[in-house]
């Protein structure tokens, strides 16, 4: 028996800004040097929504990291998490470019004001008739802090303390329009009902605004909030705040421990579980035979000296710590303190270095995501039945057109061909969408 419907999104990764600008397929040098434009991202949003994929998220961070040997150096040299543009102002472009897709945008909360986002989020759900989410990160890098005028980020879990006023403050500012409070008669001459929009006055530990929103309730009321922690203080977030959410887990026994702990933390606030959808990232290796997708996954795990320090860089900047101190053929320490992405460091802690950066981690422990469409389809339906939903979220670091195309009209048809994914929206709204099924 197949597994119920499930989800797809796409995870871009590196944000708005250059995609496999040094590898094979990245296309012609011209096009490689319209990073800046919305080109790419258009292309692939017509196709995800062709694939008819729930969302597509745009991931952030604002600043040149300089984590790994003290230096931006080696950011910039292998285009390592930078340059990267403000995913708002590319967000515009995919909205007009499709018309049921969810668009996701990733925003800081300790890199906005409250009333700043939320005025912003709801005029990106008005423009795009109730199609935008929020991808609600709380910043990791101290790099990113200083941007702003600190000297380093807040304590990990002190940032989800913020998060959590933050949103209280950004639901306040977005229902404070009441769903009827735009009048619009023309004969009593009366444009909005005063009595119907209100103040809202917080003033908490972190935050102050008094509210309302200058702009009336947009048509899904708020944007669909997505959210990506996997330590325990991130999935608590999760549980009372996330309608999806961005999961990583090497096997299937530890996907379905994840989406356990997250839906039982939701019901502890008296969500519905099943309101919340968790999503995880796989990166599969689709080609027209066994043989030739075994042979680009392999050469996919080979890499030389510039591709090691890209990926002790990437992980530096991820954890906050300079990985350029430990020898890649030993064990790293059992115990690495980080203030930044503290689930993913929990994954290297006394592993071998060379072993953490060798090969796609997005396939650990789950090889089969590799072969023809019909396999890859065939194994994400054996995952989906073990875990009990709600979907992936597809992600591919070396970016290509050409791998866009093998997932949305090689396996997603495969998938839609065995009842696994929707052939057509059921609702003009991000939100409904979710909810679909």
């Amino acid at each position: 028996m197949s597994a119920r419907p499930f989800h797809l999104g796409w995870f871009y990764s590196k944000g708005f800004g250059p995609k496999a600008w040094k590898h094979e397929w990245a296309g012609p040098r011209s096009s490689v040097a319209r990073f800046t434009k919305p080109d790419t991202a258009v292309d692939l949003a017509r196709a995800m929504e062709r694939a008819c994929f729930d969302y597509f998220m745009i991931e952030d961070s604002s600043n040149v990291p300089y984590t790994f040997q003290g230096s931006h150096n080696a950011y910039l040299k292998h285009s390592v998490d930078t340059p990267k543009l403000d995913p708002t102002v590319l967000a515009p472009y995919l909205i007009a470019a499709t018309e049921k897709l969810g668009i996701v945008v990733t925003c800081s909360t300790t890199e906005y004001h409250p009333f700043m986002l939320a005025r912003k989020m709801n005029a990106l759900d008005h423009v795009s008739d109730g199609r935008i989410g929020w991808n609600v990160v709380t910043g990791s890098n101290d790099g990113g802090a200083q941007n702003y005028g600190r000297d380093k980020q807040f304590p990990h879990d002190e940032r989800y303390d913020m998060a959590d006023e933050f949103l209280e403050v950004a639901h306040g500012l977005w229902s404070g329009w009441d769903p009827d409070a735009l009048v619009l008669d023309l004969e009593k001459g009366v444009f909005a009902d005063g009595d119907k929009v209100h103040t809202l006055h917080h003033d908490g530990r972190y935050f102050r605004s008094r509210g309302p929103l200058s702009s009336p309730r947009s048509p899904q009321g708020s944007p669909v909030i997505c959210q990506a922690g996997g330590s325990a203080r991130g999935q608590a977030f999760a549980g009372r705040w996330a309608e999806t959410v961005i999961a990583s887990a090497s096997t299937p026994e530890k996907m379905k421990a994840y989406r356990e702990n997250v839906r039982a933390t939701a019901a502890a606030h008296g969500r519905n579980p099943d309101h919340i959808k968790i999503l995880f990232l796989v990166s599969p290796t689709v080609d027209e035979t066994q043989e030739r997708a075994e042979d680009r996954y392999r050469r996919s795990l080979e890499i030389d000296d510039n591709e090691t320090e890209y990926q002790l860089a990437s992980l530096s900047r991820q954890s906050g710590i300079d990985f350029s101190q430990f020898a890649l053929d030993e064990p790293l320490p059992e115990t690495l303190v980080s203030n930044g992405h503290q689930s993913m460091v929990a994954q290297w802690q006394g592993r071998v270095l060379d072993d953490v950066i060798r090969g796609n981690p997005l396939n650990s422990g789950s090889g089969a995501f590799v072969g023809t469409a019909d396999r890859v389809a065939a194994h994400m339906d054996e995952v989906m039945r073990e875990v009990g939903g709600d979907g992936f979220l597809l992600v591919n670091s070396y970016f290509s057109r050409r791998y866009v195309t093998e997932i949305c009209d090689g396996l997603v048809p495969e998938l839609q061909r065995r009842g696994l994914t929707r052939t057509a929206y059921e609702h003009d709204r991000f939100r409904d969408n979710l909810l679909a099924f």
